[in-house]
Formats: structure tokens, C-alpha cells, sequence
């Protein structure tokens, strides 16, 4: 084999790990929940804090109070309360008595119901929202 050739590999197995490095960053940080969102501190300390959203995947007010987390939403701590056909509620819900979406409870057993705001949620807690 002459030197050419061997350049030539050389260089292409050096492209080929560096292109599987960058794919691999990639694909990790587009598979991580956290790391970026404006209210990721904010939701990872709501669920701390013992609040739980329930909601159901068909609920307009469910779907606009994740939007106001952006990229934060998959921190919240949130139960699906309706079963995958949309036509009753999982069990969990229903000893819960979840009876309006969405429904937020907090750790002393209060509940706040239909859309809320975050600054709601952060005077009901003790999480501060960013800046």
C-alpha cells in the first residue's frame, strides 16, 4: 500500500470519529429532560415541594399550562390522569378525586384548579421564578 492510500484511510477514520462524536452529542442532549429550559429549576423545585399537576392528554388548559414551561415542561411533576382512549380516568386520579383539568395539589393538601399562572404557583411554594 502506498503512502497515498494510507493518508487517505487515515484521514477518513479520523473524520468518521469525529463525526460520531458530534452525532453522539447530539443525540445525548436531545434525549436529556433538563439542562437549558428558562424553568427548569423552577419545576424541578415545584416537584420537590410536593406540588403534583394533574391533567389529562386532551385538556387544552393542560396542553397551555405545560406550554408556559417551554422545554421545562418534562421537569413538571405531572400524572396523566385519563386513559389512553380518552374515555375514563386511571385509578390514581380517581382516589384523588380529580375532578377538573388541570389540577395542581400542593404538599399541604391544597388545590388550585383550571389554568394558573406560574407566578401563582411560585406564591403557593416556595419556588423562586427566574429572571
Amino acid at each position: 500500500m502506498d503512502n497515498n492510500k494510507k493518508i487517505k484511510i487515515f484521514i477518513l477514520i479520523i473524520g468518521l470519529l469525529i463525526l460520531g462524536t458530534i452525532v453522539a452529542v447530539l443525540f445525548q442532549s436531545n434525549n436529556t429532560p433538563s439542562g437549558l429550559g428558562k424553568y427548569d429549576d423552577f419545576a424541578t423545585c415545584l416537584k420537590d415541594e410536593g406540588a403534583v399537576f394533574y391533567g389529562a392528554f386532551w385538556c387544552s388548559h393542560c396542553q397551555a399550562t405545560k406550554k408556559l414551561f417551554g422545554s421545562s415542561q418534562a421537569l413538571l411533576p405531572y400524572v396523566e390522569c385519563s386513559t389512553p382512549d380518552g374515555q375514563s380516568q386511571v385509578q390514581v386520579c380517581a382516589d384523588k378525586k380529580i375532578e377538573i383539568y388541570p389540577t395542581w395539589e400542593f404538599a399541604d393538601g391544597s388545590r388550585l384548579t383550571g389554568e394558573v399562572s406560574i407566578q401563582q404557583l411560585a406564591d403557593k411554594t416556595s419556588c423562586v421564578l427566574p429572571q
